[in-house]
């Protein structure tokens, strides 16, 4: 009798290994469909708040939002995106047709001055007409190329935006069923420990979007005082890409250099010291005091979930990494973390 419970448990640990397994090897094949859900998600959690905020929104006793939160949502970001782009991409598409036609004109004039150049001359052996054809040619290639990769990434943002309605609509369902596969002595406790988590995030959206207004008028003050192109437009792209964390700060900031540095050199010189001085007052004054008690984070958790997060889902998941370190330190705090007994 002992012999056959021994067989039948060795016989359930195979069978549970190979199920393990398999389990993992389809996570894998489908990492990228995974990740899509996961982002779409957190997502819906993060504008949660908006939607119940706009849906309890009165004139009166009038509710004009009840039952169609969602939709004004939707459409409060695409006409922010359809405004955004009607101001600011007609002045970079006539830049850019601009120079485009004195491109054919001025290239042999810089081709000549790269040509009298001793370091240039011995990097590539004279011949930089035909290395200038070849990267361009190459250029042209990797466009039509990209293609295909543009195309797959209209549609998983289309996905994501539909998933994300889904689980704003019928989150509370998907919540309740993925806390069905818990045992019940452990589900309260975990629908608490997710519920604390969910506040922090909400704390966080809260913090984070007057970080981004601080920066996105600062940043416009600043471009509209010396003079930088697209000043108005530059000032909405820094604050909103202020969402991620370090490297939408060193991405604006790169765009801001370079757009100033068609203006004048004092432009750049103007916005350099202006970024350097924001950034010690955000990291000395601003975070602490409005991130103060939201995130409760180290620095490097926060980095070490970026990589991950970008390396994932790119900037998606640069944009849900620090929801989803809020995530995983509540969690560990609920459940890994010894605590000292009374």
């Amino acid at each position: 009798m002992t012999e056959q419970k021994s067989e039948t448990s060795v016989r359930r640990g195979i069978l549970f290994a190979f199920a393990l397994a398999l389990a993992c090897y389809l996570a894998w094949l489908l990492r990228k469909e995974l990740v899509l859900l996961y982002v779409s998600a957190l997502f819906a959690v993060v504008l949660s708040p908006f939607v119940t905020a706009t849906s309890g929104f009165r004139i009166g006793r009038f509710r004009p939002f009840k039952g169609s939160a969602v939709l004004f949502l939707l459409l409060l970001v695409a006409g922010a995106v359809a405004g955004f782009g009607y101001l600011a991409l007609p002045p970079v598409i006539g830049d850019l047709q601009e120079f485009g036609r004195e491109m054919p004109t001025r290239l042999p004039a810089l081709m000549d001055r790269l040509q009298r150049i001793p370091l240039v001359q011995h990097l590539l052996g004279g011949n930089i007409g035909s290395e200038a054809q070849t990267f361009l040619s190459n250029t042209a290639t990797g466009i039509l190329l990209s293609i295909k990769n543009w195309a797959s990434a209209l549609f998983d943002t289309a996905m994501g935006v539909i998933l994300t309605v889904y689980f704003i609509l019928e989150g509370r369902q998907a919540y309740g069923w993925f806390l069905s596969f818990v045992p019940l002595e452990s589900r309260d406790r975990l629908d608490t420990t997710l519920q604390r988590a969910r506040l922090r995030m909400d704390k966080w959206l809260i913090g984070q979007g007057g970080l981004m207004l601080i920066l996105g008028v600062s940043s416009t003050i600043t471009f509209v005082m010396f003079n930088v192109r697209y000043a108005y437009a530059l000032g909405v792209l820094m604050g909103a890409l202020n969402i991620i964390p370090v490297l939408g700060g060193a991405i604006g900031i790169s765009l801001a250099l370079l757009s100033a540095s068609a203006t004048s050199w004092g432009s750049v010189l103007g916005v350099a010291v202006f970024y350097a001085i924001y950034l010690w007052i955000e990291n000395s004054f601003l975070i602490p005091r409005i991130m103060q008690n939201r995130l409760n984070l180290p620095g490097l958790a926060i980095l070490v979930s970026l990589l991950i997060g970008s390396a994932l889902a790119g900037i998606l998941g640069a944009m849900v990494a620090v929801p989803t370190a809020v995530l995983v330190a509540v969690l560990l705090e609920e459940y890994a973390v010894v605590k000292d007994r009374e």
